[in-house]
């Protein structure tokens, strides 16, 4: 298998025939031999059966169905794991990632790298979004011990042994933009200016986007931790020239100097628990997703079934091609 395509989609129905479409007229120019690997994130809508109808009447497009909505994260890595093709693309399904990038992409691969990342140009974006992300991004590769582009995301081609590495890390909450940074390899960027949604809206509110960057912040360095201890230090430093100025004295600050290290100490309390949450999480050893249905698919490449992190199915096999 040249290529894997895998795509994940959450209420996608809409979007489900265009990209059938685009990747068909695409693909047979860049890859002969290629697969493409949808995952249905628990979608409330028709998605379900649009992948199902896909599958049986196209033998190289097959889908997996997660038991709920366990996240784009958790999509992408259950697309990883079913993926056969040498080398693996992940794209949207709104078609905001274009296909005709592929080709380009595939070239640099073949040059000698094991990773391709398409970098969003953000010109055409308004600054209510750019602003931020260009802060995030800036704020991440000050603290992370990765560097993360700016304008890098999801939308990537990897060799077989990058995607071997990435499928080895098993942490449960996964950045992956991190974590793609983090396996190294040599990388390549490839920049374009990404498409309009062809139909939907998007489901990344503010409160998703500050969830996943908390997520990038807090897994890939200890340096909030350390952050905490240095502002502890200087509250308890200024608390003490404080109660010097009150021995000596000084006017009654005594109450607003309570009220701000009471606020400072309940922010650090939060940096730790960041952390105790993580740990948590990471020792309860739960699986990141269960598929409840799967079409035209055999089993992947990442491990057996009881392996942690892979797939496990909640039913008898509903294979339907």
């Amino acid at each position: 298998m040249d290529l894997t395509v895998v795509v994940p989609c959450f209420n996608e129905q809409d979007g489900i025939p265009r990209l059938h479409a685009e990747l068909l007229r695409v693909l047979p120019g860049v890859a002969p031999d290629y697969e493409v690997v949808a995952v249905d994130d628990g979608s409330t809508d028709r998605t379900l059966p649009r992948l199902r109808e896909l599958a049986a009447s196209d033998p190289r497009f097959r889908y997996l169905s997660l038991s709920r909505n366990f996240g784009k994260e958790a999509a992408v890595l259950a697309g990883l794991r079913r993926a056969h093709g040498r080398r693996v693309v992940i794209m949207d399904a709104d078609l905001q990632h274009p296909p005709e990038l592929l080709g380009r992409m595939l070239a640099v691969l073949d040059s000698g790298h094991d990773q391709v990342v398409a970098c969003r140009d953000r010109s055409g974006e308004p600054l209510s979004r750019r602003l931020p992300a260009r802060f995030f991004y800036r704020l991440l590769n000050r603290f992370c011990e990765v560097r993360v582009p700016d304008g890098a995301g999801d939308f990537r081609m990897l060799t077989r042994r990058a995607v071997q590495a990435l499928l080895a890390l098993p942490e449960q909450h996964r950045f992956s933009k991190g974590l793609f940074a983090w396996i190294g390899f040599d990388t390549a960027h490839v920049p374009f200016r990404g498409g309009a949604r062809q139909g939907g809206r998007s489901r990344w509110t503010w409160r998703a986007l500050v969830e996943h960057g908390a997520d990038g912040l807090f897994s890939f360095h200890r340096k909030p931790l350390r952050g905490a201890g240095c502002v502890g230090a200087l509250v308890a430093t200024a608390g003490a020239v404080q109660a010097l100025r009150e021995l000596a004295g000084g006017g009654p600050l005594l109450a607003p100097v309570l009220l701000c290290a009471a606020g400072v100490q309940m922010l650090l309390l939060g940096v730790v628990g960041e952390y105790l949450g993580r740990i948590h999480l990471e020792t309860m050893g739960r699986p990141h997703f269960l598929v409840k249905e799967s079409g035209g698919l055999a089993r992947g490449i990442g491990g057996s079934a009881g392996d942690r992190g892979y797939d496990a199915l909640c039913a008898a096999s509903a294979e339907r091609v």
